[in-house]
């Protein structure tokens, strides 16, 4: 219990949570009242892509009565990476220090979020809540989906010389000085493949990384947005990292930590 107090006392212990929607309404409500329980100090942002199910009207008309909660609206579905780059912007415009992105559908628990925190304290500069390090795990999930996981981890790792074990988890916590050494908003992936790039881009700067073990529930409503357009995307993503890493490799070595 030590490290979960003391990281809500610390300077980086009042984070803003980015919530990406899009057609969550069966999961929005339980994520955002398990947020304020496990942590109640979080500030929460919801990033709706015009959700037809009418997330985004939900999150409006609760913002009326919950000061933590606000809500940027989105005219389209524009993509996860996109929301993430609007929502760190608006952060980093009202002064937060920590911020937070995990998923709004309930496979990411609110429960987590302490242990999460707690390396910031000690300088880490980008957290990752961890499914493949001891203690993580994938409860629910089907045989090809953990091939599909754990395949694209290592080509990750592989062609970027990443020395991170879930390199594409999306529950992370960063801190503000890491979101502005690596201009978020410039980020060139807008989908899933933000994950990979954000990662890239904090261990370039020479930003520390920790994993701290999570476990990772299958969604509890709805289906995977996950689809062969943002797997093909992932891939050509990859590419022009490597890419860039060889331009600038001769002024610009990788001296960044990452553990676990």
């Amino acid at each position: 219990m030590t490290e979960p107090r003391r990281s809500l006392q610390g300077r980086y212990g009042h984070p803003l949570v980015v919530l990406p929607t899009f057609n969550e309404i069966d999961t929005l409500p339980s994520v955002i009242e398990h947020l304020l329980a496990a942590l109640p100090p979080v500030t929460i942002l919801v990033v709706d892509d015009n959700s037809p199910d009418g997330t985004g009207h939900w999150a409006e008309e609760r913002r009326r009565t919950l000061r933590q909660l606000h809500v940027l609206h989105r005219r389209a579905k524009l993509g996860l990476g996109s929301a993430y780059k609007e929502g760190f912007a608006w952060g980093l415009n009202h002064g937060f220090r920590t911020f937070v992105q995990m998923d709004s559908d309930g496979s990411h628990s609110p429960m987590d979020l302490p242990a999460l925190l707690a390396p910031l304290q000690d300088g880490a500069a980008l957290v990752i809540g961890s499914r493949y390090i001891e203690g993580g795990s994938t409860p629910g999930w089907p045989a090809r989906r953990r091939v599909l996981s754990r395949t694209s981890n290592a080509i990750a790792r592989r062609v970027l010389g990443l020395n991170v074990r879930d390199a594409t988890s999306g529950f992370r916590a960063y801190r503000d000085e890491i979101v502005r050494a690596i201009d978020v908003s410039s980020v060139g992936s807008d989908g899933y493949a933000f994950l990979v790039e954000a990662l890239w881009r904090v261990l370039r700067a020479g930003g520390r990384v920790v994993e701290v073990p999570i476990e990772f529930s299958d969604r509890f409503w709805g289906a995977s947005k996950i689809n062969r357009r943002e797997i093909a995307l992932a891939a050509l993503t990859l590419l022009r990292l490597r890419r860039d890493a060889h331009r600038v490799a001769a002024w610009q070595p990788h001296t960044a930590e990452a553990s676990r």
